[in-house]
């Protein structure tokens, strides 16, 4: 009887332990061509569901590499699938394509000099939120697996999607459109793991967190409707503008005093406001548009309701009238537990015990979270902070002046290899 104990122990122990593939040359030998990919596809970026040419630069590298590929998924989205040589389950490994409208501020030899159109607007466009790196590093652990089909216990379906960053008004797009259109389908996948970079976090290493990762996100819209007058004569109108900042102020009371916040996090931020034409002339309307992160439901449910009275309220107030639309939006990124904890290994294995950490809930959203709706899934995040800099010597992601260290990259691609391995081990 105890020698049976003793051998269920050792088997556990086993079966929770990251496997050696022998791949470390092949995944060195692609790190050149990563930063390559890298700094072609951060100059020359495009906005959400106007990835064509970067969706063809993906499609090419994967056939190059005798992959089966499927385009045109969700508009633009690139599907691959790598079967090996040994049957098994299905695991797939996203990235997201898609740039922001955010002109480059950085020196870098490879910027972004590209300008598009939207919301009627032109714009710069740049990889400010490192989609680029995500990209490059997928198509390099396509190239290692690919070479390597011998090691592969099942099937691994690489998932490059359009429009994380939301599509445009009036358009489907994203994570939920793939869903939608049969992505994890055909074969069907058993699990999903995706990874984001982090400026904040320094090159070499890994932070996840179990359950609700990172925060729900709704995009909402702030009509409010007042009376012209001139500007010399308030008087003679009702003045919308000023009752958009009256809003703007009241949404930031429903988070400081009504929110149970050592609960969760949330976060209401009005991202952009319109109104008027000329500086002598109290427009007749104005409008607000923003975003709200939460990372529990009932706190959703609670902001959304209130953001509602309080616009009404506070334009009646002032003889205005207001009306708030909140989109659907995305949900919690919530991370499998028992995937999660699955998962560690392979990440201490390729990044060091004392590299990978444990963090709080971040409230950043990730429509990562619509595959996570229909299968266990695992996203977490890779430092790409220069390890040189100093702790606050880095910029915010969706900012002119993000910026990524390359040599971060190696070790996405080590990680995205050996965690879609280790679960095909693990599952045969």
């Amino acid at each position: 009887m105890k020698n049976f104990i003793s051998c269920i122990i050792i088997l556990a122990c086993v079966a929770t332990q990251a496997q050696d593939h022998g791949l470390g040359k092949d995944i060195a030998a692609v790190e050149s061509k990563v930063i390559e990919w890298r700094r072609d596809i951060h100059q020359y970026p495009e906005l959400s569901n106007r990835e064509f040419k970067t969706a063809e630069k993906i499609a090419a590298h994967l056939k190059s590499l005798g992959i089966e590929v499927q385009t045109g998924v969700a508009h633009t989205g690139v599907v691959g699938l790598l079967k090996g040589n040994r049957p098994g389950k299905v695991v797939a490994l996203r990235a997201d394509i898609d740039a922001l409208p955010v002109t480059e501020r950085n020196d870098l030899p490879f910027k972004s000099t590209v300008t598009s159109e939207y919301l009627d607007e032109e714009v710069g466009v740049m990889h400010a939120c490192g989609h680029d790196t995500h990209i490059a590093i997928l198509m390099g652990v396509a190239e290692v697996l690919s070479k390597n089909k011998d090691k592969i216990r099942g099937t691994v379906k690489f998932i490059f999607q359009p429009a994380e960053e939301g599509a445009p008004p009036g358009e489907e797009g994203g994570a939920e459109l793939m869903v939608k259109e049969g992505v994890l389908e055909n074969p069907k996948v058993d699990v999903i793991y995706g990874l984001h970079i982090g400026s904040y976090l320094p090159v070499g290493q890994i932070a996840y967190k179990p359950g609700g990762a990172l925060a729900a996100a709704q995009r909402f819209v702030v009509d409010i409707k007042g009376k012209q007058t001139h500007g010399s004569a308030p008087w003679g109108g009702v003045d919308p503008i000023l009752v958009a900042a009256k809003i703007v102020d009241g949404f930031q009371s429903i988070i400081r005093r009504e929110m149970e916040l050592t609960k969760e996090a949330a976060v209401i931020t009005v991202g952009k406001i319109s109104g008027g034409v000329r500086n002598n002339i109290i427009p007749e309307s104005a409008e607000l548009i923003g975003t709200i992160r939460t990372l529990d439901y009932d706190m959703q449910k609670q902001v959304n309701e209130r953001m509602k009275e309080m616009a009404s309220t506070i334009a009646k107030a002032y003889r205005a009238e207001a009306t708030v639309e909140i989109a659907k939006g995305v949900p919690i990124t919530y991370n499998d537990p028992s995937l999660t904890e699955a998962s560690l290994p392979s990440l201490k294995e390729v990044a060091g015990e004392g590299n990978v950490h444990l963090i709080k809930a971040i409230t950043g959203a990730e429509d990562f979270s619509f595959y996570q709706e229909k299968i266990p899934g695992f996203f977490f995040i890779l430092g790409g902070k220069d390890p040189n800099a100093g702790p606050d010597d880095h910029f915010p992601h969706h900012t002119p002046d993000f910026k990524i260290d390359d040599s971060g990259l190696l070790l996405g691609v080590r990680a995205m290899t050996e965690i879609a391995l280790d679960y095909l081990d693990r599952s045969k």
